[in-house]
């Protein structure tokens, strides 16, 4: 699907006005409880799910279809920026007051590497046909390490990225609020809460090369591909407050996530041989079955744990 300019220019200002009210609506740093983020989180899956109702009477059932694999398979990786963000706050020890100010940035940074990511890739992808098996390769890899080096520890102060902020740009290892940048002694420097945001920013960027990759061997129409990764990426912030105190139960979903990552590459590999690509129901069914069983079989294993906070979010 080729989208015209005045689609894109209609998408771009619904995400910013989107945007806008969100920030709006969250100016004071208030506490997010799971009622506020449980809503929100309705509100930004309804917005997705209704953007392909509009797709399925514009450009038919087939578009629609590979707008709603794609959308669903770029909300279930999510789910594992989510993971990270809550270790990374925990690890900062950042005040709940300010996480949203932290996650509404990395959103905006997390939509622009995406939209860099999706324009090379789909270029790439139908400029040169090998692109394809180096994708394949790497998405079964990612899937891989997934699988069986989900648990290996991570420490946010030595991404690479991180360090290389905090050797240029002076920083203050303590929180000023929700500023990211304060004044000490008459000179400019960076707060803690700003090398937060520059660890999320850098693992957001691990895990964009990671989707964009994915939702490519679905399809390589910039437009579908940019509108599922935006519609799945906005209702992130709300997510993570919705399933923070949850995550500890969901020990098996990574197996269902890496599964999908290396379905998406072997998926990709087999689109440039004889067998081409796989239909959109069979992509659809595969996703939907690979997320029942993995979360399913996630609280099964969990059932008699509670997860700290429930009680206080009931």
């Amino acid at each position: 699907m080729s989208a015209p300019w005045w689609a894109w220019v209609a998408l771009m200002l619904a995400i910013a006005v989107m945007l806008a009210v969100d920030l709006f609506l969250h100016r004071d740093n208030h506490v997010i409880g799971f009622r506020e983020a449980a809503v929100w989180s309705g509100i930004w899956i309804a917005a997705g799910l209704a953007f392909g109702v509009l797709l399925w009477v514009w450009q038919g059932g087939d578009v629609a279809g590979t707008y709603y694999a794609g959308y669903l398979i770029e909300k279930a990786l999510s789910v594992d920026n989510v993971f990270v963000f809550a270790l990374i706050f925990t690890y900062f020890a950042v005040p709940a007051s300010v996480q949203h100010k932290v996650l509404f940035w990395g959103v905006i940074g997390a939509l622009a590497f995406r939209l860099v990511f999706i324009f090379v890739g789909a270029e790439l992808l139908e400029t040169f046909f090998w692109t394809a098996y180096v994708f394949g390769v790497f998405l079964i890899y990612t899937g891989w390490k997934m699988a069986f080096q989900h648990d290996a520890e991570m420490h946010p102060d030595r991404n690479i990225v991180v360090r290389i902020v905090r050797r240029i740009v002076p920083t203050d290892a303590r929180y000023h609020g929700d500023k990211f940048f304060t004044r000490i002694d008459g000179r400019r420097v960076a707060t803690l809460l700003f090398v937060v945001l520059i660890a999320v920013e850098a693992t957001d960027l691990i895990f964009a090369i990671d989707s964009v990759a994915a939702i490519l061997a679905i399809t390589t129409s910039t437009f579908i591909v940019w509108t599922a990764n935006a519609f799945a990426i906005l209702g992130l912030r709300s997510l993570y407050f919705c399933l923070a105190g949850l995550l500890r139960r969901f020990v098996h979903l990574h197996y269902g996530l890496a599964f999908l990552l290396a379905f998406a590459g072997v998926k990709l590999i087999l689109s440039e041989t004889p067998v081409g690509k796989l239909p959109i129901p069979v992509t659809l069914g595969v996703i939907v079955a690979t997320l029942t069983i993995s979360i399913g079989w996630s609280l099964a294993a969990t059932r008699s744990q509670s997860a700290p906070g429930d009680d206080a979010h009931r």
